[in-house]
Formats: C-alpha cells, structure tokens, sequence
C-alpha cells in the first residue's frame, strides 16, 4: 500500500491545483501529468473531477495510475479512483481495484473490489539482508 499512499499525496497534490494547472505540473524535482477526456472543477462543492481513460503519470516516484474517473473532494481532504482502477509502481508493485479511496489527513486507503470480484496487490519484496537457500544434498 506504500506505492498508493505516494500516488495518491502526489494526486491529491495534483487535483488541489487550480484546473489550468492540471495538464502538466512542474516544480523544482517532478512533473506529474494528468490525461483524460475531460476535467472539471467546480468551486461550489469543491470537487475536481477527471473523467474518461483517465492516466495519472508521476515519473519522479515510478507511478503510474489508470482508471475510468479521478476525484478530489477537498472539503473532506478525499482522492477517489473509480473503474478499472491499476496503479503501478516501477519496481513491479502492482494494485488492482474497482475503487480505491484516500483520506489525505488520515493517510489511509481503502481499495474495494467490482462485485463479485477480489482487489489483486502484488508486491515486489526487497530485503537488505540476502536470502540464503539452504543445500540441499
């Protein structure tokens, strides 16, 4: 969940930005860009909305996310991914959904699978100290 926690600190960042600046952000160390057939923000209820083959691209931490629509609820400090949801991480990590929600100020995601289906997470894990297989004679 590490990699979802980054993607989504990186989008919410992204989705909190005026809607001019959403097609390609540039700071000092990343460019996040944001595709999809359309994106919207509306003041009144503080919601920035990408919808349609939404992709979410985040090269300075290997990320890259798609789904169907892409939501920042501000007033709640909120990122929801909705349809077909995969985010993937350089390293191989990979997080398949239907739905995945963050809570920004709680740092917490929830992934939820389609009906009738199962959320998919496969992970690459690394460790500092060496796997030694035992000899087998």
């Amino acid at each position: 969940m590490q990699m979802a926690f980054r993607l989504f600190l990186s989008l919410a960042t992204v989705l909190a930005m005026p809607l001019t600046s959403w097609a390609q952000i540039q700071d000092d160390h990343n460019i996040i860009t944001i595709e999809s057939d359309m994106q919207t923000a509306d003041d009144s209820t503080g919601i920035i909305t990408a919808t349609g083959n939404v992709r979410i691209s985040y090269p300075a931490h290997g990320v890259v996310a798609t789904s169907r629509q892409a939501q920042y609820f501000s007033r709640e400090a909120r990122v929801v991914l909705s349809g077909d949801v995969d985010v993937l991480e350089k390293g191989g990590n990979l997080l398949r959904a239907e739905r995945v929600t963050y809570q920004l100020d709680k740092e917490q995601a929830v992934a939820e699978p389609a009906e009738g289906q199962q959320v998919f997470s496969q992970l690459t894990i690394r460790s500092k100290v060496p796997i030694l297989m035992p000899l087998i004679p």
